[in-house]
Order: C-alpha cells, then sequence, then structure tokens
C-alpha cells in the first residue's frame, strides 16, 4: 500500500516520499529554516583562500595588537616568558644501549657535548648570522615572531671558522613578510600568494610544494611589502633540504590548524576584534576618566565677537622660533587663565559657568574582566595568568596555573620540535665532522645518529604557590612508586637529579670536612599551620 500525502499548495495527492523531511543535524546547527540560522551561512573553501590570501592582514593587525594593547602583549609575552624564559638548555640524551656503550661512558660524552655546544650557543657572533643574539635570545625572538606573526624561519648560513670559533653554522632568523610567492604581473589577487615555480611545482604563499603535496623549497625576499626603499625587489629560492646531505636549509616554525596548511597564522587571529574593540573601549574610558580630571569653565559675556581673546593658548614655539612670552602665560586683557587659589576680576557683563562631567562608563572591571576572561579562554591562557591577578583561592589559582601549563608545555614541545633539535643536530653534525665531538657511525647509519642525537630541553618549571605542600606531595608520588626522583626533579627545578646527587655528595663531604652537618632532616609529616 502507498502512503500519500496532499500537497497544500497543489492540493495534488503524493506520494509519502516526496514528502520533505528532516534529521539528524538539518534539525540542529545545519537548520536552514530556523530563524536564527538563517542569516548564517558560512563558505569555507582550501587554506589557500581562507587563510592564504588572508593572513597579510591578520599578520599586521596581530603584530599592531602586540604593539598597543597591553591584553595582547600580556598574551605573547607570557608564553615567551613560560614557554622559553631564560632559554631551554640542552641535556644531551644518547640511546647508550644502542651505541653499545657503557651508562658511565654516555654520561662522559653527552657532559663534553654540553661544553662543546655552549661553546658556539653562548656567543653571539658564533650562532647568530647578525651577531645581535646567542642562542637563548635567538630563541625568545624566534618564539615572539613566531605568536605574532603566525610563523618564523630560521636559515643555516656558513661563514668561514675561526681559531676561536671553529664552527661555520649561523643561524638567521627571518620574518614572516620576507617568506612570499614571487608577484605575477597581471594575475590577480591570487598570483599575491599563489603562483607556479620554473619546475611546475605549486607555490602557496612562498612555499613550494611538489605534486604531492610535500615542500621542496621557500622564496625568500631581500625586502618587505610595500617597505619603502631603493633597493631593487629580489627573492632567492632555497631549497628546504640539503641535496647532498638531506639536512635542512631553512627551518618554518609554525602551528598548523587545518590540512593542507603551509603558512601559521597569528597566535591572535580568533580574537582580534574583540582584543581590538576592548582597546578602544579602555582608551575611551581614560579619555573619559581624564576629562573628569579637568575643573572646566566657560566665560560667557556680552563683548562683541572683535573683543573675544583669540589665542587660547596664550604662548608657545611657532615653527622653531620661540615667542616674546616664553613663559606660555597669556598676556592679553581678554584672556583669563586658572590656578591655586587665584581670583580674576571680570569684565562688565561676563559671568563664569563651571562645567560639571560625570564618569560616562559604569561597570567598568566587570566588563573588562568578563572580555579578558573570554580573550583568555580563546588563547588558552586563563584570566588569572593573562592579567597576573591572582586574588581567587589558593585552589583557582592553582587550577589557572595547572591550566595554563598545558597549553605552555605543548607550545614548548612544538616549539623544540621545530626550532631548538634540528639546530642542535646540525651543530652536532659539524662538530663531528670537524672531529671536535667523536661519535662513530654518525654518518653511516641514521639509527645510529639518531641514537647519537638523542637530548632533552629543559625550561622554566611550572612555579608554585605553596612549595611545602607540594614537596609533600612529591615525596609521596616517590614513595609509592608514582613518579622516580628524576621526574619530580625536572618538574619541581628543571634540573637533572642525576647531577644533583654528585652535586649533594660532593657537597656533603665538604661539609663533614669543615665538622657541620651533612645532612638536615625534615619531618614533612608535622602538619603545617594554616595561613
Amino acid at each position: 500500500m502507498i502512503h500519500t500525502f496532499q500537497d497544500k499548495k497543489t492540493g495534488l495527492l503524493l506520494p509519502d516520499s516526496a514528502h520533505p523531511r528532516t534529521s539528524g543535524y538539518s534539525e540542529a546547527g545545519a537548520s536552514r529554516t530556523r530563524r536564527a540560522l538563517r542569516g548564517f551561512t558560512p563558505r569555507s573553501t582550501t587554506p589557500r583562500e581562507d587563510i592564504d590570501q588572508n593572513n597579510y592582514t591578520l599578520r599586521q593587525r596581530g603584530r599592531m595588537l602586540y604593539m598597543s594593547s597591553p591584553v595582547a602583549t600580556s598574551a605573547i609575552n607570557t608564553n615567551r616568558t613560560k614557554v622559553v624564559g631564560v632559554g631551554l638548555t640542552l641535556k644531551s640524551s644518547i640511546d647508550h644501549e644502542t651505541l653499545g656503550l657503557t651508562a658511565e661512558a654516555a654520561k662522559a660524552w653527552q657532559k663534553r657535548t654540553e661544553r662543546e655546544f655552549a661553546l658556539w650557543a653562548g656567543d653571539k657572533a658564533a650562532c647568530d648570522a647578525t651577531g645581535m643574539n646567542d642562542f637563548v635570545s635567538l630563541q625568545q625572538l624566534a618564539l615572539i615572531s613566531w605568536l605574532m606573526s603566525g610563523d618564523v624561519f630560521a636559515l643555516f648560513q656558513r661563514r668561514e671558522g675561526t681559531r676561536l670559533r671553529p664552527y661555520s653554522l649561523r643561524v638567521h632568523l627571518i620574518e614572516a613578510d620576507r617568506v612570499r610567492t614571487p608577484m605575477i604581473l597581471g594575475g590577480g589577487l591570487a598570483s599575491m600568494t599563489e603562483g607556479k615555480a620554473e619546475n611546475g611545482n605549486r607555490i602557496f604563499d612562498g612555499v613550494e610544494v611538489d605534486a604531492g603535496g610535500m615542500v621542496t623549497a621557500y622564496y625568500v625576499h631581500n625586502t618587505y611589502p610595500w617597505q619603502t626603499t631603493t633597493e631593487k625587489e629580489t627573492h632567492q629560492r632555497i631549497e628546504a633540504y640539503g641535496e647532498r646531505t638531506g639536512l635542512p636549509n631553512i627551518l618554518h616554525i609554525m602551528n598548523a590548524e587545518r590540512c593542507d596548511q603551509y603558512r601559521g597564522i597569528t597566535y591572535l587571529a580568533q580574537v582580534i576584534e574583540p582584543l581590538l574593540q576592548l582597546n578602544r573601549y579602555e582608551r575611551s574610558a581614560l579619555t573619559a576618566a581624564m576629562i573628569q580630571c579637568f575643573f572646566t569653565a566657560w566665560i560667557t559675556t556680552e563683548a562683541g565677537a572683535s573683543e573675544l581673546p583669540f589665542d587660547e593658548v596664550g604662548a608657545g614655539d611657532i615653527a622653531g622660533v620661540p615667542l616674546e612670552n616664553p613663559s606660555g602665560i597669556s598676556q592679553s586683557p581678554n584672556e583669563l587663565e586658572m590656578g591655586e587659589g587665584t581670583i580674576n576680576i571680570l569684565q562688565p557683563g561676563e559671568k563664569v559657568t563651571f562645567g560639571n562631567p560625570t564618569m560616562p562608563v559604569t561597570g567598568f572591571d566587570g566588563f573588562v574582566k568578563t572580555f579578558c576572561e573570554l580573550i583568555g579562554a580563546g588563547l588558552g591562557i586563563p584570566y588569572d595568568v593573562l592579567i597576573k591577578e591572582y586574588n581567587s583561592s589558593y585552589s583557582s589559582a592553582r587550577a589557572a596555573l595547572l591550566d595554563a601549563w598545558e597549553d605552555f608545555r605543548m607550545r614548548r614541545a612544538w616549539f623544540v620540535s621545530d626550532f631548538c633539535q634540528p639546530v642542535y643536530e646540525m651543530w652536532l653534525s659539524e662538530a663531528v665532522a670537524l672531529g671536535r665531538v667523536k661519535a662513530p657511525g654518525f654518518f653511516s647509519d641514521p639509527l645510529i645518529r639518531a641514537a647519537w642525537c638523542g637530548a632533552r630541553w629543559i625550561g622554566p618549571v611550572q612555579g608554585s604557590l605553596d612549595p611545602l605542600k607540594e614537596a609533600k606531595a612529591a615525596v609521596l608520588l616517590i614513595q609509592n612508586g608514582l613518579k622516580t626522583h628524576g621526574q619530580v626533579a625536572r618538574e619541581m627545578g628543571g634540573g637533572d637529579w642525576d647531577e644533583n646527587v654528585e652535586i649533594l655528595k660532593d657537597e656533603n663531604r665538604r661539609l663533614e670536612a669543615a665538622g657541620g652537618t651533612s645532612r638536615q632532616e625534615i619531618d614533612l609529616s608535622k602538619e603545617e599551620e594554616d595561613a
């Protein structure tokens, strides 16, 4: 039996299969009939159209907000402080089992290599192509540029070594604006970001990819877009990897949010509009507060227009030529000025009318706090950490720090993978080639090379609100086998437990030799007093 229904418009009997049906998201977020969603018809396309063609604008706005908005500045600088801080320190951690070394021999090799790396990393002229930064400063600069502009590039360059600086490796940081697609005249808007290389590969905003989508080269320009200069604009094609060695020629530090995305987006992209509006609101409130601070008065007079004061400021400097009255006090008999305890005699027909400006902004604190909470949520930084305001309870403040630390730790892992570790591996390759570091099999087997290149990067730790409570918790975790001494040492102080043991052994020996106490026992089981 065929079920039918009568169409209201035509009056015809139609089969039930023709009855419009809705199910799933068609009655929810994908509905085209709900009033609230009728005008909400976005059209997302490829990363090239959604990202690349808008990236120049996003980059400039993100950079300007960093320079003008306190909240944006705090967001980026807080990441710099927590992710890199005073620098991510190399801690060599080779796979001694794969290399056939004893644990003692591995430790000795690691210490020698760390000292050799410090020789290069601590010298501005040895590691930075511009001679302006040591490796720690390069880390800080690269992280800020990455977050502010969306990505940053590290170009490896070579300079002849000297007796004091034996290594030829130099790192040249390149800002995002200088990597772009060479201009194609007459190609329209798309030609600003998309183009074709001479070998047939496609170029997406300065990144050349082959038919399979693999990055093969980058196009680095000698100038910035719209830069005012007499220098002729040129570009250089930098292959992503060396043809003979397979090592990277250039590093690309970025975080992708979509598949087939080849350029990064500023960290502030999703909160540009609320940041801008909040900045304008704060400035307006400040201006209103400043106006309220002034004691404003108007002089009403019956005098003619020709008798009114002309120069209200009184005096000054015109075109760099000082006036006869450099004090700035008006000499005009028709101009009245106010001062502390001043009594002025008004002319006949004049009277004073005082203004009473009121503060036009109400609920400023609550409004700004709500906006900052939303902005912080979008950036992955809780309000307490973003604004540096820890007025809530201990539990709330600790929860905020823990939540923020998850983002910082993830961002540090990305940064180490994109920048610190590749730079170290490039340096180590040269150190082994020069014979300053002995690493048998380094160039013959990739597995052996990976074993020699093993490393950890130690940076700022999470921080503590109540060190005694957290020390007690750490002791309990160790005693019950939930964490090791090494894990706790890294998390709480960023140090190495093995090194701590060796140092403590020496310190205790020296204390005993001096007749002191080698160790002080602290009773952690005693109940601490409430603050």
